[in-house]
C-alpha cells in the first residue's frame, strides 16, 4: 500500500463521509457538542488494538491514535483561546 494511501484512510477515511452531507462523522459529533472523551477513547482504542485486531496494520493503528490526540489537542487549545478572548 502506498504512504498516501495510508495517509488518507488514517486522515480522511472515504467511509466516513458517505452522507447526506458529505461532513465526515468526526465533524458532525463534534459539531453537535458530543466530542467530549470521543477523541480521547478512540485514540485509547487503537492503542489498545495496535498489533492485536491485524497485525499488518500496527503503524496504521498508531497513527490513528495519534490523529486522534492531536484532534483532542488542538480542541482544547481552541477552546482555551476562545475562553480567554
Amino acid at each position: 500500500m502506498s504512504v498516501d494511501k495510508i495517509k488518507e484512510m488514517v486522515n480522511h477515511p472515504s467511509h466516513y463521509s458517505q452522507n447526506m452531507t458529505g461532513l465526515e462523522v468526526i465533524d458532525i459529533i463534534e459539531g453537535q457538542n458530543w466530542g467530549e472523551g470521543f477523541n480521547r477513547g478512540n485514540s485509547l482504542k487503537y492503542l489498545m488494538r495496535a498489533g492485536h485486531k491485524d497485525p499488518d496494520k500496527e503503524i496504521e493503528d498508531l497513527e490513528k491514535a495519534e490523529w486522534y490526540l492531536k484532534r483532542e489537542i488542538d480542541r482544547l487549545k481552541r477552546e482555551a483561546s476562545e475562553n480567554a478572548e
